[in-house]
C-alpha cells in the first residue's frame, strides 16, 4: 500500500505522532443536523469521520481539504452514503495506525494491509480492493515467475515487506531505497533489474517514464512454494482494508456494507480504472484471502467480496 505496505515495524500501540489537520473549517465542522442513523455510527464527533492519511499518491493525498486518490474516492463515496463529512488529517504511516489504535481517529486508509497482528488492535473493513504483486521492469524485459527473478538485482523501499521476499529469492541481490524515486531512477539507469512497489505507484511512474519502465504482474507463488519459503507470502496479492478502532463495530459494519455494494454496482470497477488499475487484478480475491480471515475477524462462512459478488 508493501508500502502497502506492510512496514516491518512494531505493531503495538505507539505514541501518537502529531497530526496536522488539512481540512478547511467548513470541511471540519460537523453538519448542523445529523440524523439519528448517522449519529448511531458512533464517530468521535457525530456526523464527522476523522480520517488519518499519509501523503501517498495515487492512493491518498490531501488537496483543498479533501482526500484525493483511489482510497480517498472509495471512502468519500461510502461516507456520503452514510451521511458523514470526511475530515482528513495528515501524519506518517506509524501515526496512522497509532491514531486508530488509541481512538484519536475514526479510521485510516491508504493501502493498509490486513494482518492477524493488526486486527488484534483494531478493526478492518471488508477489502476495498486487493493489491496484486506488481513489478517495475526495464523496457523490453519480461519476468513472470519467482524463478525468473533468481540472480537478479531487485529493488524496493526500506522497510517494505518485499525486503523479506527478495532476500528469499536464490541469488537475488537486494537494493533498498529511502523512497520509490530511488527505485525508479536506478531501474532507468540499469543498476537494478526489477523494482517491487505498490501497483498504482508503478502505473503512475510508467505514464511519466514509459520509455524506461513497464508495469508487469508477478505470477503468485504456489502454496507449496510459500510453505517451503514463508517469505514468499509477500509475493502474493494481499488484501487491503480501512482500519478502525476496536470498539467502532457499528461504523466498520456500515462501511463494509458500502464497500460490498460498490463491488456489485460497478463503482469500484469505475474507480480502479480511473486510477489506472486493472479490475481483474484489483477486484478478484486470491484463493487464500477468505480462509485467512475466517474465524479470525470474520464468520466461518465469510466470502471475500469480488466483482459481481459481496462479502457475507
Amino acid at each position: 500500500m508493501a508500502r502497502v505496505r506492510i512496514l516491518l515495524t512494531a505493531l503495538s500501540v505507539m505514541p501518537l505522532l502529531a497530526l496536522t489537520a488539512c481540512g478547511s473549517d467548513s470541511d471540519a465542522a460537523a453538519p448542523k443536523k445529523v440524523s439519528a442513523k448517522t449519529a448511531a455510527l458512533g464517530t468521535i464527533d457525530p456526523g464527522v469521520l476523522k480520517v488519518a492519511v499519509q501523503p501517498y499518491a495515487p492512493y491518498t493525498t490531501v488537496k483543498d481539504g479533501k482526500i484525493v486518490g483511489l482510497d480517498g474516492d472509495i471512502l468519500s463515496y461510502a461516507a456520503k452514503k452514510l451521511g458523514l463529512t470526511v475530515q482528513p488529517e495528515t501524519t506518517d504511516f506509524a501515526g496512522m495506525l497509532a491514531g486508530v489504535q488509541s481512538r484519536r481517529m475514526d479510521i485510516t486508509i491508504g493501502g493498509v494491509a490486513w494482518t492477524k497482528d493488526r486486527q488484534k488492535q483494531g478493526l478492518f473493513t471488508d477489502p476495498p480492493y486487493y493489491s496484486p504483486p506488481a513489478m517495475a521492469v526495464g523496457s523490453g524485459k519480461t519476468y513472470k515467475t519467482i524463478n525468473d527473478l533468481k540472480g537478479l538485482r531487485l529493488g524496493t523501499v526500506e522497510g517494505y515487506v518485499w525486503v523479506k521476499s527478495i532476500k528469499a529469492v536464490p541469488g537475488a541481490k537486494l537494493r533498498a531505497y529511502p523512497d520509490a524515486n530511488g527505485v525508479f531512477d536506478d531501474l532507468a539507469a540499469g543498476r537494478i533489474d526489477v523494482g517491487f512497489l505498490d501497483p498504482l505507484i508503478i502505473i503512475a511512474a510508467e505514464k511519466e517514464r514509459s520509455e524506461q519502465l513497464k508495469t508487469q504482474y508477478l505470477t503468485p507463488p504456489t502454496a507449496a512454494q510459500v510453505k517451503a519459503k514463508p517469505a514468499y507470502e509477500y509475493f502474493r496479492p494481499y488484501q487491503t482494508g480501512f482500519y478502525l478502532p476496536k470498539k467502532a463495530t457499528k461504523l466498520e459494519k456500515a462501511i463494509s456494507a458500502q464497500i460490498d455494494a460498490m463491488y456489485q454496482n460497478g463503482e469500484l470497477t469505475k474507480l480502479i480504472k480511473k486510477w489506472g488499475g486493472d479490475p481483474e487484478q484489483f477486484l478478484k480475491p486470491a484463493s487464500d484471502v477468505a480462509p485467512a480471515r475466517r474465524g479470525v475477524d470474520r464468520p466461518a462462512d465469510w466470502n471475500a467480496p469480488s466483482i459481481g459478488t459481496a462479502g457475507q
